[in-house]
């Protein structure tokens, strides 16, 4: 059973939001989609930044909640609909290692490889949030070579930021395509939820081009 309240993502196809519209997928959740055309700079109107100031997507309503910042959209949705098996449920020892590789890809990944694509010098150890990018990415790989998925045997809400988030850095070369982390995409991206919103993207980018 569904939770009560309409669930409304704000979503701009092939951007962060995509991973979000595929976790919906998973999750078998209905869901409303407002679109937004990046390219045309409607994510600064005002209309949305009075949803979201920064200007990003994704960003969920669901009923009275509003809910943005990539990790907080997963957490919030997996959570919402326990009966997916997305999100290991509190008590489940698997709940921890869940929750950590969410928050390692918003405190330390995307973080190390903003750094590195844009050749800035980390700041020192002591205060730079991810330590060292070798160190970040050892960690990861070190992690999926466990595989199949970030918990083991057990896909989650977690396989779909990460396979999402790893099949866009690989692609412009932010992130090495090592055969671990191709592998890890490849597992992710194959499945039918992400088959489909790839597809619907396409098209809804094409016709975002057609009409600008």
């Amino acid at each position: 059973m569904g939770p009560d309240g309409k669930i409304t993502l704000y979503h701009a196809p092939q951007t962060r939001s995509t991973g979000a519209r595929i976790l919906l997928e998973e999750l078998g959740a209905p869901y409303a989609l407002r679109v937004l055309n990046m390219k045309a700079g409607e994510q600064r109107e005002p209309a949305y930044l009075a949803i979201n100031p920064m200007g990003k997507v994704p960003a969920v309503i669901h009923g009275d909640a509003l809910i943005t910042e990539q990790v907080a959209v997963f957490l919030y949705l997996a959570d919402l609909f326990p009966e997916a098996g997305l999100a290991p449920a509190l008590g489940d020892p698997l709940r921890g290692p869940y929750l950590r590789w969410l928050v390692y890809y918003g405190a330390c990944f995307e973080p190390a490889v903003v750094d590195r694509a844009l050749k800035h010098e980390p700041p020192p150890a002591r205060m730079c949030p991810y330590g060292d990018y070798d160190t970040m990415l050892t960690t990861l790989t070190d992690q999926l070579a466990k595989g199949p998925y970030l918990l083991g045997e057990r896909f989650s809400a977690a396989d779909v930021l990460w396979g999402t988030g790893l099949g866009w850095t690989t692609m412009f070369k932010l992130v090495p395509e090592l055969p671990v982390i191709m592998d890890y995409v490849k597992r992710v991206t194959a499945r039918p939820a992400a088959v489909k919103v790839a597809a619907l993207d396409v098209e809804m980018a094409k016709a975002q081009e057609a009409g600008a």
